[in-house]
């Protein structure tokens, strides 16, 4: 946990946008997120392992769990932040990463967060910020399980990795372009 937080005003938001890696490096810089833990969501499996979700037999989707304070950083900075992360168009998959393990999923914690999510789809989808339609579900969270050990913070662990390098790492790079201003 990063230092000055009060346990007692923090909020969870899980999302999946594709493989948790990416989600993971992009989010655990921003001003007021305390932690993000890759894990699976929304599948009907207990305690899955990575190659059952990869299988896709589980129905759980890759995400990440962000622990924010929300003094420091607003639900709604939250979804800015994962809309950029990836293509919502794109119907259980991410680029070359396919089945429903990658798909767009916004897991609600709370009614205000569904209503924010909610919200903010519909107002990209009213302005067309895509061509394409978006897939995103917004979903309350029914489960969560947090992925094996070495998924964390796996593109900081394994730079050299083929995958980081052609995918992780673009994305990461160009999130922090972006999102400079609200970065640590």
């Amino acid at each position: 946990m990063k230092a000055n937080q009060n346990n007692n005003n923090l909020e969870t938001a899980t999302f999946g946008a594709g493989c948790f890696w990416c989600i993971e490096a992009c989010f655990k810089d921003l001003k007021g997120v305390v932690s993000v833990v890759p894990g699976y969501a929304g599948g009907h499996k207990a305690d899955p392992t990575y190659k059952e979700v990869c299988g896709g037999q589980t129905g759980h989707a890759e995400v990440a769990q962000v622990v924010f304070d929300p003094t420091q950083i607003t639900y709604e900075a939250l979804l800015e932040a994962f809309w950029f992360v990836h293509d919502p168009t794109q119907l259980n998959r991410q680029g070359n990463d396919i089945g429903t393990q990658y798909r767009s999923v916004i897991f609600y914690h709370s009614e205000e967060q569904k209503r924010l999510a909610q919200a903010y789809l519909k107002r990209l989808s009213d302005e067309k910020v895509w061509d394409a339609p978006i897939v995103t579900e917004i979903v309350a969270i029914n489960n969560y399980y947090e992925a094996e050990d070495y998924h964390h913070n796996y593109f900081e662990n394994n730079p050299g990795n083929p995958y980081c390098q052609s995918v992780v790492r673009p994305k990461v790079e160009k999130f922090r372009k972006v999102f400079a201003k609200s970065l640590n």
